[in-house]
């Protein structure tokens, strides 16, 4: 059976998403045309995110404003930096209530073989924010990219007078810091290495 092209859309458009397959998507596109009001209230969240959300001008998280809560709360600790690929593995390492510190969204991870070089990721940004710090945590995913990338970035902030570490190995190898256990992430930090 043919579906109509506006239900097809809708499941083109689900498929895009994350971890969303042809199942998953009809499953949701089916649920969301038979409960309208969370379909309607999916719609106006989403339509009111993509509205009012961007990127904080400091370090790059998720913020309603020019520049998040953590940036602008002045219980953080500011002489250290937590740098990591996206805003997700903020909202992991948030979730663990272990660390206190400031971050820095790099945006990607430098990979020669996807012609990703240093100038594609927010490394200038994060040198602009070294006066005073003492430490950055490389909170990076423990693969070949994010090695590569923790490693460039630890010769250059050495030259500058900065301590570097990194998150303790706990952390599997090629893993998503968002899909790893809160403890597991408690652990990487309060373990992490000079680099």
């Amino acid at each position: 059976m043919k579906s109509p092209p506006l239900f097809t859309a809708l499941l083109e458009a689900l498929e895009r998403l994350p971890g969303i397959g042809r199942k998953s998507a009809e499953r949701i596109g089916f649920y969301l045309l038979n409960n309208r009001e969370v379909g309607e209230n999916l719609s106006h969240a989403l339509r009111m995110a993509l509205d009012n959300l961007g990127h904080c001008k400091i370090c790059g998280n998720i913020t309603e404003g020019e520049v998040c809560e953590i940036c602008s709360s002045p219980s953080r600790d500011r002489t250290v930096i937590c740098v990591v690929e996206t805003p997700m593995d903020i909202y992991a390492i948030e979730k663990t209530g272990i660390y206190n510190g400031l971050y820095h969204v790099l945006g990607g991870l430098i990979s020669p073989l996807d012609g990703k070089g240093p100038e594609d990721i927010n490394i200038d940004g994060l040198l602009k924010r070294i006066e005073g710090v003492k430490e950055i945590i490389m909170a990076i995913k423990p693969s070949t990219e994010g090695d590569a990338t923790s490693m460039y970035l630890a010769e250059i902030l050495k030259r500058k007078g900065v301590s570097v570490s990194r998150l303790a190995r706990g952390l599997p190898v090629g893993s998503e810091l968002e899909l790893t256990d809160p403890l597991t992430i408690i652990n990487a930090i309060k373990n992490r290495s000079r680099l």
